[in-house]
């Protein structure tokens, strides 16, 4: 029988884009479809990448399912439909300059989709990384203005990144990335407003479309300019408490050699990234399980503490 601590393993879905490479391959050793995929859907009920469980007392069924008819797992958590998304981003190309609605504006103008708070948290970046986070335009008239006009150097707010980076994209905030290997939590939702893809043509010779009017409707045009993805916060014991939103927790856990660390949970679940190195997980006392980069699972209700053991680099997210 099924237990409410029992670790939840589901099986990712790829997603080719015109801006992925193979790293998702190279890098976590996934069995990739051919040609350039860009997206790792790792944890997703969204009806555009259900994952299906591997293994355990739910082998088979997708995580959708779970949602709507084990409620018992995921803590009496609220709403319609499992509300996080972890991705991993392979941007071997430019990603399109692009923004998310929030909550509001997409029930009304897409279908009742929930609006896209994320975060990005930089695994890897190549030498010359950058990323475009925010704009200079001081209003919907300029902003429009200057993308006619093409003045793109002077629109964006373009910087460099490292790996250890962390970027809170707000709804409202324009964005893009160069160059990067990246572990994304978000709200399960797949509105993207495309407001420039580089000019360029997809196999069939066709240019994906862009969505200038939905964008002018959603930028926050207030916003304070971001100049850096340092972490600033401290690290205690282990873990690094790198945000709170409305919708979502994020941290991020690191193990070492020699010494576990234990990770107190009390939110309905958990959704647990390993993105570097190996080790072992345990739940309040159980036999611990084996770990590798590139693994993701969930920690139901049942689970209050997750005790690591290894050299492991992990992301923990959680409904706020």
């Amino acid at each position: 029988m099924a237990r409410t601590s029992d670790l939840i393993f589901p099986q990712p879905v790829f997603v080719p884009k015109i801006w992925g490479g193979r790293r998702l391959d190279t890098e976590f050793g996934y069995d990739l479809p051919a040609g350039p995929v860009g997206e790792c859907w790792a944890i997703s009920a969204h009806p555009h990448g259900d994952c299906v469980i591997d293994g355990g007392a739910y082998d088979g069924r997708r995580l959708s399912e779970l949602w709507a008819e084990e409620p018992q797992l995921f803590g009496g958590a609220s709403g319609d439909r499992f509300p996080l998304l972890i991705k991993i981003l392979d941007v071997d190309d430019y990603l399109s300059v692009q923004v998310h609605p929030d909550d509001a504006y997409a029930t009304e103008h897409e279908g009742g989709s929930l609006g896209k708070s994320e975060c990005w948290y930089v695994l890897e970046a190549d030498d010359d990384a950058r990323i475009m986070i925010g704009q200079h335009a001081k209003d919907r008239d300029e902003f429009k203005g200057m993308v006619e006009k093409r003045r793109w150097d002077e629109l964006l707010n373009e910087i460099t990144i490292n790996a250890g980076d962390f970027f809170n994209i707000v709804p409202g905030t324009v964005h893009a990335v160069r160059g990067a290997l990246i572990l994304e939590v978000q709200q399960s939702s797949d509105v993207t407003y495309r407001v420039y893809d580089f000019e360029r043509l997809q196999d069939d010779g066709t240019s994906r479309e862009l969505h200038l009017a939905q964008a002018l409707d959603v930028i926050d045009f207030k916003a304070e300019t971001i100049t850096t993805g340092a972490i600033t916060v401290p690290e205690v014991d282990g873990v690094t408490h790198l945000m709170d939103c409305r919708y979502f927790g994020v941290d991020r856990v690191r193990a070492t050699a020699g010494s576990s660390v234990a990770l107190a949970l009390d939110k309905p679940f958990a959704c647990v990234s390993v993105c570097a190195g190996a080790g072992t997980v345990s739940v309040s006392g159980d036999a611990p399980r084996d770990l590798r980069k590139g693994n993701h699972f969930i920690a139901p209700a049942g689970c209050t503490e997750l005790s690591f053991t290894g050299e492991m680099m992990l992301i923990v997210s959680y409904p706020a």
